[in-house]
This record gives structure tokens, sequence and C-alpha cells, in this order.
């Protein structure tokens, strides 16, 4: 093999590779020697075909398989003898006429241009200075946790008395056929159904039709599927459903006692009080971590002024402009986008592509000084965890993220992250301070690095401009930094479709 470097700049590598017809010829030989012993072909004893006939039978199809494991044990070695950190998969280009390499006729060439991780030294995150938002829950808070709770809790039973009419808040026991055109249509139907009354169960001017119907009474009620509404062939249309009201019950507001708690799985309200307590005091010092990691995601960001690898720009830069791109066309995009060109827009998604690939270069290299790792316990037992949401399909669930590699480097990214998160701020220099809810759970602006601007508070974001906020923004480079697989594929998020059972 014989190897030479060519002249590029920045962060961009390019090689010339060449192997020998010669050293292909030995390697096919080789290859041939290798299958003899198995091959059985007619006429012959197994074991004993000539290799002149097996070369004249199969010699093209064995030169393929030689050429295709050359590429890959040659380029893997230009990779690892020059030391290379790659940022993004190889570009390989056949320089040969490859219909000659394969009949054995001319050298193999190809070019080989990897682009690498930047060489930079990370600030000393000793000398960090963050400050720790954090805010403690008031008992009036707790015990309106705790009303809300019991309301949550409440029973109904059935009305009594002479004139027994459904009202507003109560639940009704129905059966329903949906018809569009005359036509039922699927999941227009249903049986013993319990309905609450205004709480948005149904579609938009079901319920309401229902206030004022008694038990045993026929109602027709009249509505129009949202124009977004989830099933697309439902979606915009008017639809007549006939109503059985079978049963009137009225709300029973539940007690904040001890039978209470018992009923939710605790010995008794002060053991209920006190996992509420837990419970909300935990929301807050998650959104206290949000703050603080933020406001380290910032710092780092000011901080580091590093050369990016084009091509990894570019992919994050592809799948934030998909999001966006989404989100405008299912009418989502925000207002402080309305009136910018594609072009102010794209050039401000390249920014956040551009902060959200510093970062995770960023971590990476940290992480890659501190010798950090997602330990095999560490990725199993995230996937369990996920896996148990899916109740009764845990363990097949389980089993397909345990033997998909994909999922596996999914998994991994943001662990790897969070553990080199928690490594800066040990070392920070990190002080409290006491605020108040509102201040806490307030949206922070885009830092200045994003929008350009210092005094900038957009209303709204988009989904991709939210994401500079979230952990997904370092996840690819930092999984990178492990040597796992490509990351993986972005899931669009979903759009909520008006609760129905129709």
């Amino acid at each position: 093999m014989n190897v030479v470097e060519k002249p590029v700049e920045g962060l961009s590598r390019s090689y010339g590779v060449m192997v020998s017809a010669t050293e292909l010829g030995e390697a096919l030989e080789a290859r041939i020697e290798e299958i003899l012993p198995t091959l059985n072909l007619k006429g012959f004893r197994p074991g004993k075909v000539p290799k002149a006939h097996v070369r004249r039978l199969y010699g093209k199809s064995l030169m393929g398989e030689v050429v295709e494991k050359t590429i890959n044990e040659t380029s893997q070695k230009v990779l690892t003898d020059n030391g290379l950190r790659i940022a993004a998969s190889p570009d390989l280009k056949p320089v040969s006429d490859m219909a000659l390499v394969l009949e054995g006729a001319a050298d193999l060439a190809y070019d080989l241009d990897v682009e690498v991780m930047p060489e930079f030294d990370p600030v000393d995150v000793s000398t960090l200075t963050l400050t720790r938002l954090v805010y403690t829950p008031s008992d009036e808070e707790i015990d309106a946790e705790l009303a809300d709770l019991a309301a949550q809790s409440r029973t109904y039973e059935p009305r009594t008395g002479k004139a027994v009419k459904a009202r507003d808040g109560d639940q009704v026991l129905i059966d329903f056929l949906g018809r569009i055109d005359g036509e039922a249509f699927e999941g227009g139907a249903a049986e013993d159904a319990e309905v609450i009354l205004g709480a948005g169960q149904f579609i938009p001017g079901f319920e309401a039709q229902l206030v004022g119907a008694a038990p045993g009474s026929d109602v027709t009620v009249r509505v129009t599927f949202p124009a977004d509404y989830g099933a697309t062939h439902l979606a915009g249309k008017a639809a007549v459903f006939d109503v059985k009201v079978k049963e009137v019950r009225a709300p029973s507001e539940g007690k904040l006692d001890d039978e209470l708690a018992k009923r939710l799985g605790m010995a008794d309200l002060a053991a209920l009080t006190a996992a509420v307590r837990g419970n909300v005091e935990q929301d807050f010092a998650q959104a206290s971590r949000f703050k603080l990691k933020r406001a380290l995601l910032d710092a780092l960001d000011a901080g580091h002024d590093i050369p990016l690898p084009p091509r990894m720009v570019e992919s994050e830069f592809a799948g934030i402009w998909e999001q966006v791109e989404k989100d405008r066309a299912g009418g989502q995009d925000s207002p402080e986008d309305a009136g910018k060109s594609e072009d102010e827009l794209r050039a401000e998604y390249r920014k956040i592509a551009e902060r959200r690939v510093r970062l995770g270069l960023v971590l990476a290299e940290i992480g890659r000084r501190e010798n950090v790792s997602v330990s095999e316990a560490e990725r199993s037992d995230a996937m369990r965890e996920q896996a148990m949401r899916y109740g009764d399909q845990a363990r097949e669930i389980f089993d397909f993220m345990r033997q998909n590699a994909q999922y596996r480097a999914q998994i991994q990214a943001p662990l790897y992250e969070e553990k080199v998160v928690d490594l800066i701020l040990g070392r920070a220099q990190v002080s409290e301070r006491k605020v108040d809810k509102e201040t806490l759970l307030r949206d922070d602006d885009l830092p200045e690095s994003v929008t350009g601007d210092a005094s900038e508070k957009p209303a709204k974001r988009t989904a991709a401009k939210a994401k500079v906020k979230a952990s997904a923004e370092v996840v690819e480079p930092a999984a990178k930094a492990e040597g796992a697989p490509a990351k993986p594929k972005r899931v669009a998020k979903a759009k909520a479709a008006p609760a129905s059972n129709a």
C-alpha cells in the first residue's frame, strides 16, 4: 500500500491511497485457498477443485470481496497511522477504473477525504463562576397540590330526583354512533363511554350538547372535526352522532384524609403530604439544574472560539432546518420569524447549529481528557427505565434497545453529556441565589451568539430554537467522543390531536 497526503486547509485531510494489482492478486489467491476446502462442485471431489477453475468461475466476484476488504482495512489503517480523530464519516472517491481493478488489470487507487476534530485546550473549568437559582415551595403551594389531588380523586354517583338533568361537570354514561354524510365511520362508535361534561375529552362542541340531557334520553350531537385533527380522513368534516344517555352522575368531591391517602397507596395523610412535597421539591430542583446547566453551556459557548468541522455543522443545520420547515408547514412558526426572509432565517438557524456543534466538541474534549465514560450497566439501567414505560411490552422493548446499536448510541449520548456536565459543575465555582418561582421558571432569552443581539427577547421560540436550551444540543459530538455510531435519527415533535373517542 502506498499513501500520499495531499495539501488541504483547515480541518480537512485528504490522502491518496494505492494498492497494487500484484497485492490484490496475492490477496485473491489467498481467498481462493481459503474457500477451496469448502467447495463442492459437480465433477470434482470435495476439496479437489483446481484453483484455475475456481478463478475462472468466481474470480471476479471473489476479487470484489478482496477489493471491499482491502478498502476497509487500508482506509482504517490510514486513519489509525495518522492518529486522526474524525468528525464525520470519511468520503471515499475511487480514482482507478474499478472494472479493470476487478479484472486484475489495474491498481486500486482512491482518495480518502476526512474532517477531523479540532485540536484545542478547553477552558479551565475551575475558573467558571456560576449561580444556581433555588426556590423552596411554601406550605400553601403544597396544600394547593394536595387539594388538586383530592379533586382529581373525586368519584361520581348517579343523580337522583324527579327531574334529573346533566350539568356541566357531571359524568354521563353514553352509547354513541357517529356518521359522516350518512355513513358510519371507523372509530365513531362506542358503548358505555364515560364522559365528564366540560372536561374536553371529546372534540369541541360534543360535550356541551349533552348538558341538560336526562337519563334514558336520545340526543343528536352535530359537530365538525377540527381542521388539524389527528385522523386526516376526519379532519374538517361535519359529523352527526346519535347518543343514548344511559346515566347521569354527579361529582362527589374527594376528601383530603387518611382514606384518600390509602386509596393512593400511602399509609396516611402525613405520608401523602410528604410524598407530594418531595415531588414538588424535585420538580423545582430539576428546573434549578436546567437553569444552571444552561448558564454553564452559555459560558462554555462564549469561552471557546474554535474551528468547526463544516460537514458536522451542515449535518446539524440540515436536521434543525428540517424541523423548522415541518413547524412552518404545520402552522407552528413563531411570531419572531414573521417577516424574515428565508436567507435571514437560514443564517439565524445556522448559528444555532454552530453553537450546538461547538458545545458538543467542547464537552467531548473535556470528557476525553477526564476519561469520562458510560458503563454498560448505566446504559442498561437507562434502557430498562425507558422500557418500563411500555408495561407488558417492557421486556420486548428492552431486548430491542439492547440489540440495536443505533439506539444504544442514542441512549449513551445524553448519559455521557450529563456525566461531563456533572464533572464540570463539581469543579466550577457555584454559588446559590434564592429566587421566586416566576424567576426560576421563566424562559431564558437566546444567547447573543445565536441572536447577534444581547437585547433581543423573543416572545416565542420555534421547536428548533427551543432546542438550544435542551440537552440534545450537544448530544452528537459527545457521543462521537466515545466512538459511538453516527447520531440517531431526530424524532419530530408530535402534534397533539384533540381528545376524542371518535
